[in-house]
C-alpha cells in the first residue's frame, strides 16, 4: 500500500516544471523547483525537520518544549508541522508586513503568533529577533532553532534539495537560481550541485536593498528573502552572482507567472523567476537554469495578486489620467522628497519648509529611500502657526510632541480622481511609488495639472 507513515515522510522531492510561456522568447531552457508539494506548501519544511531532529538528538528539544522562531511565515508553518507531530507547543514572532494570511495559517495549526514592527533596526527591542530572544528568556523549557544560524538549515538542502535537483535533471542543470533570506537553500543546494559539478553557476535573485545586493537591508517590500545582516547559514563562497530585483519586478513577475503557467507563486518567488529569466537571456540552448521557488501565492492573495493593495503601493497603473500624469506636468524633474525627522525641532522644520516652499511635509525616521512603514506622521504649516501664535515655546520642541496623523496615501498609478477625493479632505497627499514615498502632492498641482489639461482638450 502507498501509504505515508506521516506528514513528514511527505517533504522533499518535489517536482521540476518548464516555463513555456514566460520564458517562450528565450532560447535557454528555464525550470521550475516547484517547493509548493511539500505539505507546509514550502522550501522551509526542509529545514524544519532537521533542525527539530538534530535538536531532539542533542538534548535542546525536550518532550512537552516550545518552539520559538522569529519568521516571515514559512518556516514556522514547517516548525509547527513537525511540533504537531512529536507534540511541542510553537509560538512564533513575525514583522507587521507579513500577509495576514500566512499569520492567519500559523495560528490554524494551533501557533502563538506575536506582531512586530517591520521599520526597526535588529538590535531594536521592538524587532522581531530581540522579541524571540525575549520569548526564549520568559518561556521555560523552550528551544530557538534559529535558522539564521543554524547549519542544519543548509544541511537540509545540501541532503535533499541539491541531490534531486540533480537527479531530476540527469545532471545537465547550468545554473541554478535562488532567493537569499536565511541563505540556506542557495548555500546548501549550490554546493552540493557544485561539488557534482564546479562549472554550475549558483544565482542569488535578491531586493534591491538588501544587503547581499550592497544595500543597507532596507527598505522593500517583498516577504521572506533578503536581509539586514550576514546570517552566518549563508555561505558566499558558493553563490558566483547577485542580481538586484526591486518589489515591483518581484511582484509583477509573480503574478505574470501565476497568470500564464497556472503556477501561482509569492513574491520571493517572482525575485527568484526574475533573476533566472535575466541569467537565461544570455545563455543557449545547450544550458539549463532550474529556479527554486519557495512557496505557494495563496499567501499573498490581499498583496501581491490584490489589486487595490497593488495600485495604492503603486506598482498598477489604471487607465486614463493618473497621478504620473500630475508630477510629469509640473516644471522641471521631480524633486527627493523633503522630509522631516522626528527628532528635528519645529523651528528647524519651519525653516525647510520655507525653504523649499511647502506647507506641510511627512515626518519620517530613517534615510532615503524611505519605505511607507518608515513615514510616521506629518507637519503642516497651519498647525504650528495656531500653536505656536498661543505658545512660542512650541517652536523649540521636537517634531515628534507636535506631529499630526500621517498623510493620506496614493500610488503613482491611481486615477486623478481619486487625488482630488483625497484631496478634498486633507491638504496634500503621499506618492507612493514602487512602494516607496516619492513625494507630497498638494492641492495647487492637482488644479494646475487640470487647468493644463482643459486648456490642451
Amino acid at each position: 500500500m502507498e501509504i505515508a507513515d506521516s506528514v513528514l515522510d511527505l517533504i522533499g522531492n518535489t517536482p521540476l516544471v518548464r516555463l513555456r510561456q514566460v520564458g517562450a522568447d528565450i532560447e535557454c531552457p528555464v525550470v521550475v523547483k516547484y517547493e509548493v508539494f511539500n505539505p507546509g506548501g514550502s522550501s522551509k519544511d526542509r529545514p524544519a525537520l532537521f533542525m527539530v531532529n538534530a535538536a531532539e538528538k542533542e538534548g535542546l528539544l525536550k518532550p512537552g518544549g516550545t518552539i520559538i522562531e522569529p519568521t516571515s511565515g514559512n518556516t514556522g508553518v514547517g516548525l509547527a508541522i513537525v511540533a504537531a507531530q512529536r507534540g511541542y507547543k510553537t509560538k512564533f514572532v513575525v514583522t507587521d508586513k507579513v500577509g495576514k494570511e500566512k499569520v492567519d495559517l500559523l495560528r490554524a495549526y494551533g501557533s502563538e503568533v506575536v506582531v512586530c514592527p517591520v521599520a526597526v533596526a535588529p538590535e531594536d527591542p521592538s524587532s522581531y529577533y530581540s522579541t524571540a530572544e525575549r520569548l526564549v528568556k520568559e518561556t521555560p523549557n523552550a528551544f530557538r532553532p534559529n535558522q539564521y544560524a543554524n547549519q542544519f538549515n543548509p544541511q537540509s538542502h545540501y541532503e535533499t534539495t541539491g541531490p534531486e535537483i540533480w537527479r531530476q535533471t540527469d545532471g545537465t542543470v547550468t545554473h541554478f537560481v535562488a532567493g537569499a533570506g536565511t541563505g540556506g537553500t542557495i548555500s546548501g543546494a549550490g554546493r552540493y550541485l557544485k561539488e557534482q559539478n564546479p562549472d554550475i553557476k549558483v544565482i542569488a535573485g535578491d531586493p534591491d536593498q538588501s544587503l547581499y545586493s550592497g544595500g543597507s537591508g532596507r527598505p522593500y517590500l517583498v516577504e521572506g528573502v533578503g536581509e539586514d545582516f550576514w546570517p552566518t547559514t549563508y555561505d558566499p563562497s558558493v553563490v558566483d552572482q547577485v542580481i538586484p530585483v526591486t518589489d515591483q519586478q518581484s511582484f509583477l513577475t509573480a503574478r505574470m507567472v501565476s497568470e500564464q503557467e497556472g503556477l501561482l507563486i509569492g513574491g520571493s518567488c517572482g525575485t527568484a523567476v526574475y533573476a533566472a529569466l535575466e541569467v537565461a537571456k544570455g545563455l543557449t540552448k545547450d544550458d539549463l537554469v532550474v529556479v527554486l521557488t519557495p512557496d505557494s501565492g495563496r499567501g499573498y492573495l490581499s498583496t501581491v495578486f490584490d489589486d487595490e493593495w497593488m495600485a495604492g503601493f503603486g506598482f498598477l497603473r489604471a487607465e486614463g489620467a493618473v497621478v504620473a500624469d500630475v508630477l510629469a506636468a509640473k516644471e522641471g524633474d521631480i524633486p527627493p522628497l523633503v522630509y522631516a525627522r522626528p527628532t528635528d525641532s519645529v523651528r528647524e522644520v519651519v525653516n525647510l519648509m520655507h525653504s523649499h516652499d511647502v506647507s506641510q511635509l511627512p515626518v519620517a525616521k530613517n534615510e532615503m529611500p524611505l519605505a511607507a512603514a518608515e513615514v510616521m506622521g506629518s507637519i503642516d504649516e497651519l498647525r504650528i502657526m495656531e500653536s505656536a501664535f498661543g505658545e512660542t515655546s512650541v517652536l523649540d520642541r521636537s517634531v515628534e510632541e507636535v506631529m499630526s496623523p500621517r498623510l493620506p496615501t496614493i500610488g503613482i498609478g491611481e486615477p486623478v480622481e481619486m487625488a482630488v477625493h483625497l484631496l478634498d479632505l486633507a491638504p496634500a497627499i503621499l506618492v507612493l511609488d514602487g512602494g516607496r514615498p516619492r513625494t507630497v502632492l498638494a492641492r495647487a498641482d492637482v488644479l494646475s495639472f487640470l487647468s493644463l489639461d482643459t486648456a490642451n482638450a
